[in-house]
């Protein structure tokens, strides 16, 4: 009887405990948005659970999910630069917590990256990425003092620039054109101010920048080099807030406040050169002096304007503008007149719904416009010539995660292109010529991705994209596929490899080594079939030194179909069969890229090494010998050795100390190695005509750079709080001449006036460069 009563009893309990058991072990997902006290979405975030061990990255619009037992917990929320905040909840079902972070009150330890713990770069499947905030871009030294996103990119391996004071970039073997920039998911055509020398993001506004250099997600297509995707700040939701700075050359300004507090923001900055109001005082007190030559003006402006607004706790909407103009202008005494200018717009609204916590999708729409023009006028006769490309994109975004393992992207995108390849314009006293040549183009892509995590040493992120292009009655298409896997050897050790197939249906007009407002994007038609790529790339990562460094190494193979260049004596402006002045051909690149960072203590920073080769080969073919005979040769951003070195030093509360030093190997260049004289038949001057050999068969010297920099922390405001600093930026310290570009200079008999020899002459653009900007926020 006692035997029956105790089973009964222990029946009961077991029965009165079966809930409370199935309760701990049910699993419910925490999901929300991780913010800075800016409002802006922190990308790159920790979000974790440390009594469980459990922790998650938020992904580029802030969002971060976790799968939790019910149950109280803590959790814990991280940003590089900003104060960690925790929360309790107590979870009892599916539930949102949304976490804002406020940036330090002091300068907290100098940091590099803003993608989070070298143990995420680590354990992400992703190759080729690099993550950079403008909070760290602001640290490093800046020419004239103005800071550079594009210009701090160029500090990666695998990345190189266009050449003294530019700001094009050059991944892993591509051209200037095989870049795409987005700016809150809108194409930005020309990313530069000043001919190259800054680019057109400005730092105020930007939240963050990611780059991909191989083993593209399959969400991105239209280029075969990189990706460059730059999301901008959102604006202050809870207050209204004031910064900016004063440079050397330029001033920025921005504004942000609540829509609605807790709701909504705006968010308006604006940042402009001041060149040409010094050049026209100067050019007012010598408007008297005799065969006096006015100084040309230039400037350039932006303006960008972003708001967001949460409709209900499952949508949020986002309307952002850019708008840019770079302004050149001589106006001679003698009658001759010339205009340039060029510049971007773009304009970007998105729609975010949230279907489910498994389930949420993101439409956007956005508007692209680059345009240039150059006017000239002397006494009666003007002569105009511009250029444009206008775009409009739908796309849309999904992502789905029906189980711990799977993160499902699918979606699509189409664009209509306008392309004005050439606009000319000329009127004199009796006559009028206008020409036009336009093309239209449509652009479509369908993509689908699985990031599989299979085990917890095995990682998969493998998808398809299937793009095609139409412009008149010309077809084209294919299918893209995307591959990277990632597996862990220890917890400190993964080996990493990924694969990418693309097309580009668009291609930058140049025939030049550098980008140039003047270039002209032509759209595959006839002749010109879309240009193609294939990258392989295989590596490491590995922490060390209890997880202060991380040590990667990545070594790529790129080979590259229908690569575009042009016949000697090529017609460019104006021309309705521009495309029979291509030439096709093929390329390759590869090389070995080897970085190592640290994040932790007081001095931080990278240093990076790349070696590598790119080649082109064009055969003969329309009636031409091809380029070099049809024999490879280096394009002229091909560079051998690559060696980067970033410092930064928190020397203590209120000083930072900073410091990159750049060695390049010579870009290629073609120099004449002979001249013969030629006299016409009535013994008119002699002549001397210079005699090339075969195209960059000549390197320039060397490129090599030390910068230098100082922030120092004022104290803040007292009457109205906020903060500011002093920011001393010495670029090219030690005073190297590096070489712009080479010419032959012709030296002459002083007794008999005919060319006795000739020499090569470099220029240089930029000596040494101090610098002093003040920034604030309030």
């Amino acid at each position: 009887m006692m035997r029956f009563y105790s089973f009964r009893v222990a029946l009961a309990l077991l029965l009165l405990l079966a809930p409370l058991t199935l309760l701990a072990q049910a699993q419910y997902l925490l999901r929300g948005v991780v913010r800075g006290t800016d409002g802006g979405a922190l990308p790159g975030a920790n979000v974790a659970v440390p009594t469980l061990g459990l922790g998650a990255a938020t992904d580029a619009n802030g969002r971060y999910e976790l799968s939790l037992p019910a149950g109280r917990h803590r959790v814990v929320a991280s940003f590089i630069g900003y104060k960690t905040v925790t929360e309790d909840v107590n979870l009892r079902g599916p539930q949102r917590l949304d976490l804002v972070l406020s940036a330090g009150t002091e300068l907290q330890e100098v940091v590099i990256e803003g993608s989070g713990t070298l143990e995420q770069k680590l354990q992400t499947t992703q190759m080729g990425v690099e993550r950079l905030s403008a909070r760290e871009a602001k640290l490093l030294p800046a020419l004239f003092g103005e800071v550079d996103i594009l210009k701090t990119l160029q500090l990666k391996p695998g990345v190189q620039n266009g050449g003294e004071g530019t700001s094009g970039l050059f991944v892993r073997g591509g051209s200037a054109d095989q870049n795409l920039f987005l700016v809150d998911d809108a194409v930005v055509y020309n990313p530069n101010h000043l001919f190259g020398l800054f680019s057109t993001f400005n730092s105020d506004v930007v939240q963050s920048v990611d780059l991909y250099k191989s083993g593209f997600p399959a969400q991105y297509g239209g280029r075969l080099s990189s990706v460059v995707d730059v999301k901008l700040r959102e604006g202050s939701r809870d207050s209204f807030g004031v910064s900016g700075g004063i440079g050397l050359i330029s001033s920025r300004l921005a504004v942000e406040a609540p829509i609605k507090k807790g709701k909504g923001s705006f968010l308006v900055a604006g940042r402009r050169t001041y060149f040409d109001v010094f050049t026209r005082q100067i050019n007012k007190l010598n408007e008297d002096t005799k065969d006096y030559n006015p100084i040309p003006d230039y400037y350039f402006y932006d303006l960008n304007l972003k708001a967001n607004y949460q409709l209900t706790d499952k949508d949020q909407v986002f309307l952002s503008g850019y708008f840019g103009n770079d302004v050149f202008g001589f106006n001679s005494t003698r009658g001759f007149n010339f205009d340039f200018h060029w510049g971007n717009r773009s304009a970007t609204a998105r729609w975010s719904h949230v279907f489910s916590p498994k389930l949420f999708t993101n439409s956007t729409a956005t508007w692209s416009y680059y345009t240039y023009n150059i006017a000239n006028k002397l006494d009666q006769f003007s002569f105009g010539l511009g250029s444009n490309i206008r775009d409009w994109n739908l796309r849309s975004d999904w992502e789905w995660r029906p189980t711990e393992k799977h993160v499902v992207r699918f979606g699509g995108s189409g664009t209509v292109h306008h392309f004005g390849v050439g606009r000319l314009q000329a009127n004199g006293g009796s006559f009028n010529i206008g020409q036009n040549v336009e093309y239209d183009g449509l652009e479509g892509g369908l993509f689908a991705a699985d990031n599989f995590t299979v085990t917890d040493k095995l990682a998969l992120d493998y998808g398809l994209r299937l793009t095609g292009f139409r412009s008149g009655s010309n077809d084209y298409g294919g299918l893209e596929p995307r591959a990277a896997a990632r597996y862990s050897l220890t917890p400190s050790l993964s080996l990493k490899a990924s694969y990418a197939l693309m097309y580009q249906y668009v291609h930058l007009v140049t025939n030049s080594g550098a980008s140039l407002p003047t270039d002209i994007w032509y759209p595959s038609r006839l002749s010109v079939k879309p240009q193609r790529s294939q990258q392989v790339s295989t590596g490491f990562s590995w922490l060390l030194g209890a997880g202060k460094f991380l040590l990667t190494d990545e070594v790529y193979y790129k080979w590259a179909q229908r690569q575009i260049d042009f016949r000697d004596g090529a017609q460019l402006f104006v021309n309705p069969e521009l495309d029979a002045e291509f030439l096709f051909g093929r390329g390759w690149a590869y090389g070995n890229e080897i970085y190592l960072e640290k994040k932790q203590g007081k001095t931080t920073g990278w240093l990076g090494y790349t070696l590598a080769w790119t080649k082109r080969e064009f055969e003969p073919q329309r009636g031409t010998n091809g380029i070099n005979g049809g024999r490879a040769f280096f394009p002229t951003y091909d560079r051998r050795h690559n060696l980067t070195l970033v410092l930064l030093h928190k020397l203590n509360k209120r000083v930072n100390l900073t410091g990159s030093f750049v060695y390049t190997s010579g870009n290629p260049t073609t120099l004449p190695t002979a001249r013969i004289g030629v006299q016409d038949v009535y013994g008119g001057e002699l002549q001397a005509v210079p005699i090339y050999p075969d195209r960059n068969s000549f390197r320039l010297p060397s490129y090599h750079r030390l910068d230098l920099g100082v922030v120092y922390k004022l104290k803040p405001w007292r009457t109205i709080g906020g903060e500011s600093d002093l920011t001393l930026s010495i670029y090219n310290a030690y005073n190297r001449r590096n070489p712009y570009f080479i010419y032959i200079d012709e030296v002459k008999n002083e007794e008999t006036g005919l060319p006795e020899r000739y020499r090569a002459r470099q220029v240089s653009l930029f000596p040494v460069i101090p610098s002093l900007t003040y920034n604030f926020k309030f």
